[in-house]
């Protein structure tokens, strides 16, 4: 395989549209349980704030070197200017809603030992209004693009994603979709779906051979209409099912520490790779190299260019 082409990587623009989050670590110490019930006590010693969601695959679109734009909704809130913040230290071009009455989703995670002990998410879905400024942003945006990556947490930014494959189609726009759910006749007509074993099982059943897998996911891929199905399988690698067939990459050999956010990653390099006027294979191939690089880094990380040349 080629070297990783950096050096197109600053002419490819993504447009990212999806659930932005904000990401909150608190690390600390436990020595002790606590006397009022029966959990440990855990004293913060140290706090860090990441771009988590759309956020975070935009971050690591910007992060191989090409132009991420963000289009998405947070709140007027201390976690929405962190959030602003951050897209701004990260080169990343924001095009935000801002609904008076959402709170920018937060996931506060307490960590002890480098151990998860406990997550707590702030989260409500977003106005019709805001959802109708997305569109209309999305509209004028595309033009100035030329890959749509749509990030679904099913947080609710993307309730009528029909409308943004629309869009995209009649600006002859490929769309990239990270899914969620169990219903991806909402996704028909996108270029890309990016699923993992658990939500494609979610979708056809579970499978008992590749052979069986190959039929559903191609039946599949017709029924709605999808130029390709790329299927994230953690340590078993990915598998992009397409017209020309199946084509398998076996995952990089890597010790595991934390696997959030790595469907992040990998679909911000296939789509910062197909901008940059990559192949599938091409895509699949950098975009398997990314994955096996930031599952060995803890929480939403991103991978540079620097750590694929």
């Amino acid at each position: 395989m080629k070297s990783f082409p950096a050096a197109l990587m600053a002419q490819a623009r993504v447009l990212i549209v999806g659930d932005i989050m904000l990401d909150r670590y608190w690390f600390g110490a436990v020595d002790r349980i606590s006397p009022e019930a029966p959990v440990p006590v855990v004293r913060v010693a140290r706090r860090e704030d990441r771009l988590g969601g759309a956020a975070n695959v935009a971050r690591n679109v910007a992060a191989l070197g090409a132009r991420a734009s963000l289009l998405g909704v947070i709140g007027h809130d201390e976690a929405g200017r962190h959030v602003v913040d951050m897209l701004a230290e990260a080169g990343i071009a924001a095009e935000l809603n801002r609904d008076e009455a959402y709170p920018t989703t937060l996931k506060l995670r307490v960590l002890g030992r480098q151990q998860q002990l406990l997550r707590i998410d702030f989260e409500e879905r977003p106005s019709p209004q805001a959802l109708g400024g997305i569109e209309l942003q999305a509209a004028q945006l595309l033009l100035a693009h030329d890959v749509l990556l749509l990030s679904d947490y099913a947080k609710g930014v993307l309730d009528r994603v029909e409308h943004l494959i629309e869009l995209a189609r009649a600006a002859a726009i490929p769309v990239l979709i990270d899914p969620k759910g169990d219903d991806f006749s909402r996704y028909r007509g996108a270029t890309l779906l990016t699923p993992n074993r658990l939500e494609l099982e979610q979708v056809i059943g579970r499978w008992s051979s590749e052979a069986t897998l190959t039929e559903r996911v191609q039946n599949l891929r017709r029924e709605l209409d999808l130029e390709a199905l790329l299927l994230t399988r953690s340590e078993q690698g990915m598998t992009l099912f397409s017209d020309s067939g199946r084509m398998h990459v076996d995952a990089q050999a890597q010790e595991v520490f934390d696997v959030s956010g790595a469907g992040d990653t990998v679909i911000a390099t296939v789509a910062a790779m197909r901008a940059a006027g990559a192949d599938w294979e091409q895509s699949i191939y950098w975009a398997n190299q990314a994955a096996g690089i930031v599952v060995g880094k803890l929480g939403t990380s991103i991978v540079t260019a620097e750590e694929l040349i």
